[in-house]
């Protein structure tokens, strides 16, 4: 680890400092010193060159400097004796004093911005010490970068977390644009393939190489934002496919920096938090010690019993009955994700003619009105892409007659965060 570190250091103290960097074998001689600091009048000789390099002063001789600046400066704005100097004076002499750093330790810490904003050329505290060097000690040419290869390994999915400058989560997006977030957060990592590699993998573009839409399983990625500590704002992004992500796709996403929202003049900050399988990403904890990877077991891991988290649409116009009903359609899209046919499907909100709240297990009215009054806020269409053909989302509930593992994305929008379930409490897991 030490050898990699030193190996991939640009530069050592000021970032002009270029360096490059190994780490010596044991049995390896230490190489004769190629420069040295110049002594009192002493030159090597030919094929010797002079080069000034930035040290540091003294202590002494910093504070003696400083103090004789100061003295010269503040001669104009003497103190008054035997009454009180003014607010303004004092001011005045702040700002002079301000402009020579207290100690030499001070004068280490500056930045370029102070340097500038006080009209330095050279750091305060510095000196010139010239040394020689021979003339061949460094040649020019296009430095050797050793490639850091990623691993080709496929993995189930990756989270981004999601941060403003300001870091506050009330500044987020809300959740119920999940759609329009995840919607806009999918052109990045294609434009970012097609930089990288001049071609974009299907898994994230869900088109053939001739652009129709692949068929089948529904195996290119889905775009979940996520709320996981539950304040009613969405804070992260979990990219997932049904079979994996291949290793182009893995550096297209890791690759995103910032991604943007309705209503914020500045972008939202975008970071890889966490890569591997849902098992790896269930043990997730944040900053402050929360366990954020509950939530993600709570859409993963296997269970009987589902339920909606965000508007299931119907991809297909609602009919009476048959295979184009609500739960027909339902069916029928579990079927073509590979998952077995549940036992019940129940449409918890908004209720139906004829429906009774009370009779479904563990379903009241006032909690079927709370889910409606919830999810009738949720943007339901794309801004890029078909329309769906009904923009009414409905709260499902599923039950399976044997567990079956997450996550469950289905109907229209389910690749952009729509019609995803959790685990529903009721059901064994």
């Amino acid at each position: 680890m030490l050898s990699n570190l030193v190996e991939r250091l640009n530069y050592l103290g000021r970032s002009e400092s270029w360096i490059e960097g190994r780490l010596m074998k044991n049995n390896e001689t230490i190489p004769e010193t190629n420069s040295f600091a110049e002594g009192q009048g002493e030159m090597p000789g030919p094929n010797w060159e002079q080069i000034p390099l930035l040290a540091s002063e003294s202590v002494e001789a910093y504070n003696t400097w400083r103090a004789a600046r100061l003295e010269g400066e503040l001669a104009h704005l003497p103190l008054p004796s035997g009454r009180k100097p003014s607010k303004k004076l004092l001011n005045d002499r702040s700002k002079i004093e301000k402009i020579y750093p207290a100690d030499l330790l001070d004068c280490l810490q500056k930045d370029t911005t102070w340097l500038r904003s006080y009209g330095w050329s050279r750091p305060p505290g510095s000196r010139r010490v010239f040394y020689w060097r021979q003339s061949d000690a460094i040649s020019v040419s296009p430095g050797k970068i050793k490639a850091v290869g990623r691993s080709e390994q496929r993995i189930q999915g990756m989270l981004l977390s999601l941060t403003n400058a300001s870091r506050n989560d009330h500044a987020l997006p809300p959740v119920t644009r999940t759609l329009p977030q995840a919607e806009l957060l999918h052109r990045a990592p294609i434009c970012i393939a097609a930089k990288a590699a001049g071609d974009v993998p299907q898994e994230l573009t869900g088109r053939s190489e001739t652009g129709k839409p692949l068929q089948g399983s529904h195996e290119h990625v889905h775009i979940n934002p996520l709320d996981l500590d539950a304040d009613g704002h969405l804070d992260h992004i979990l990219v997932w496919t049904t079979s994996s992500l291949g290793a182009k796709t893995q550096a297209a996403i890791r690759g995103m920096r910032k991604t943007f929202t309705k209503g914020s003049a500045e972008p939202l900050r975008l970071a890889l938090a966490a890569a591997g399988d849902f098992q790896s990403l269930t043990m997730l904890i944040d900053e402050y010690g929360r366990d954020q990877g509950q939530r993600i077991a709570r859409l993963t891991e296997p269970t009987s019993t589902w339920q909606s988290v965000t508007p299931f649409v119907p991809p297909r116009y609602i009919k009476v009955r048959g295979k184009n009903s609500l739960k027909g359609q339902i069916r029928s899209e579990l079927s073509t994700r590979g998952f077995p046919k549940p036992v019940s499907v129940i449409i918890l909100a908004p209720l139906t003619e004829g429906q009774s709240p009370a009779s479904e297990r563990g379903t009241s009215e006032e909690n079927a009105t709370t889910i409606w009054n919830h999810f009738r806020h949720f943007k339901l269409t794309r801004q890029r892409g078909p329309q769906p053909p009904t923009t009414c989302g409905f709260a499902i509930r599923l039950e399976f007659q044997h567990p079956v593992p997450g996550p469950i994305g289905i109907g229209y929008g389910s690749h952009f965060g729509l019609g995803l379930f959790e685990h529903c409490g009721n059901g064994e897991g």
